[in-house]
């Protein structure tokens, strides 16, 4: 029996009767509300449709595909150097190793055409390119890596043209149910726009930088869409797409956008010729309140930043802040916990004041905080360690309130802080890590770069026992 066959004519007459039946209702002739009012079939293409086409024809010309790749050191093969040795077995890879690549997208921020993307799309990267949405490429110079946010600048190498760009929102101003476009190129198949609500506001326990502070999404975002732009409907750029909570890989609606109002400041630096991005520096020790600190405090809930250790100079030893005193708010902003603190403070410029909420012995006080970058006393004095140590291959730095906050080390140590690690070093064989303070070295106490250099090449030593500070913990081997 074929679906339009004599008998199943009137069945099918009846589904679609059914279905025009509830496309209808309520929005013409041919149905009447409770209430007997006639309602109008929609008579325009606007009347009838919802659609976003209009904020993401405005805001597509800005978003950019991000290419990046390096070319992997190797090494070299001296029998490569023999003419008859290649004329029988090949060429091979002279010039280096084989290409990593990176994919991510981006987004225009500025005319002269500065592009913002995650810093981890172009980690490691040499050579990038971008795509515009009208497939033009371009060469693409990296103007600034800010590894604690997860943004990077770029700047494409376009001559005089002015690109496309989109205009920056706020996103103090967003809400939880506030419609939103996430746009960018997941697994390498194009632009691609996807639509979702701000699921949640000011995530902090996300764990993918230092300033945990998130726009959290339903929008999927899939890996390509990485550096991407989330959107109002406005068509401004509310925040950076920079993560997915998935167990597969791919969107289960969990995603995670870096606030716009955090990607200014990034932005802001890259335009004014720096390297870094300089934050203003607290000078104090904090801690996350628990709900067992919470009722001895007195408080209905556990909420705020608690000072453990204040440093003898810097802003909150000029506040007058001490240990054990809680902050509750900054310029009126209610603080959930340590990261929304560090959010507020380095979306602060450099300059002027802060006014602190802080809980004193059970009594509300404020105190204003002065705005200034971390001082780099002592100066880096940064030195590459050579030889056959351990050690060698790693570059060190004295230790300064600078360095500190650049490393988010926590913990008051002294000593030396490692700064870079080269490939293929000794050092690189062994678990160090960025960030790692060097304490000790065979029992002697560290205080300078210089001084660090000078025992290494005194000593020659069967073995050597260092001992590293990392995070909160103190770790001592013997090599």
């Amino acid at each position: 029996m074929t679906l339009y066959g004599r008998s199943s004519f009137p069945r099918l007459f009846i589904v679609l009767a059914s279905i025009l039946g509830v496309l209808f209702i309520g929005c013409g002739p041919l149905s009447h509300g409770a209430s007997g009012e006639t309602r109008e079939i929609p008579v325009s293409h606007d009347d009838a449709i919802l659609s976003f086409a209009a904020p993401v024809k405005k805001a597509r010309p800005a978003v950019v595909n991000v290419y990046a790749s390096r070319t992997e050191r190797q090494p070299r093969n001296l029998l490569l150097d023999d003419p008859v040795f290649r004329r029988f077995f090949g060429e091979g890879r002279r010039p280096g190793g084989p290409t990593a690549q990176s994919l991510g997208s981006g987004v225009l921020v500025d005319p002269s055409g500065l592009v913002v993307t995650n810093y981890h799309v172009i980690d490691g990267m040499t050579n990038v390119k971008v795509a515009l949405s009208d497939k033009r490429e371009f060469e693409a110079l990296i103007v600034l890596r800010d590894q604690r946010t997860d943004l990077a600048v770029l700047r494409i190498e376009g001559g005089d043209e002015r690109f496309p760009y989109m205009e920056m929102g706020d996103s103090d101003a967003l809400e939880v149910g506030d419609l939103v476009l996430a746009i960018g190129n997941p697994f390498g198949v194009g632009q691609t726009v996807t639509q979702g609500i701000v699921s949640a506001l000011a995530r902090t326990q996300v764990g993918i930088s230092d300033y945990g502070f998130f726009i959290q999404t339903d929008a999927a975002i899939n890996p390509g869409n990485s550096g991407g732009p989330l959107i109002d409907m406005k068509a401004r750029l509310i925040g950076v797409n920079s993560a997915i909570f998935s167990q597969t890989g791919s969107s289960i609606g969990i995603g995670f956008a870096i606030p716009v109002n955090m990607v200014k400041v990034v932005v802001a630096a890259a335009k004014n010729g720096g390297r870094q991005v300089k934050r203003p520096w607290l000078g104090a020790s904090l801690q996350g309140v628990s709900r067992e600190i919470a009722d001895s405090l007195g408080l209905d809930r556990p909420a705020g930043a608690l000072v453990v250790e204040v440093s003898d100079s810097g802003p909150a030893f000029e506040a007058g802040l001490k240990r054990g005193d809680l902050i509750t708010r900054i310029d009126g902003q209610v603080l959930e916990d340590p990261e929304s603190l560090g959010y507020r403070l380095a979306t602060r410029p450099i300059g002027g004041k802060a006014q602190l909420t802080v809980l004193r012995n059970g009594k509300p006080i404020t105190t204003n905080l002065n705005l200034s970058a971390a001082p780099e006393t002592p100066p880096r004095d940064e030195i590459k360690i050579n030889g056959n140590s351990p050690l060698s291959g790693l570059s060190v730095v004295n230790l300064s309130p600078a360095v500190t906050e650049e490393f988010s080390i926590q913990g008051s140590y002294q000593g030396v802080v490692i700064d870079d690690i080269e490939d293929n070093s000794r050092a690189a064989t062994i678990n160090f890590q960025k960030g790692d303070v060097i304490i000790a070295l065979n029992g002697v106490k560290i205080t300078s770069t210089r001084q660090l250099n000078k025992l290494l090449n005194e000593q020659q030593q069967y073995y050597w026992k260092i001992t590293i500070g990392r995070g909160h913990e103190i770790m001592t081997t013997v090599l």
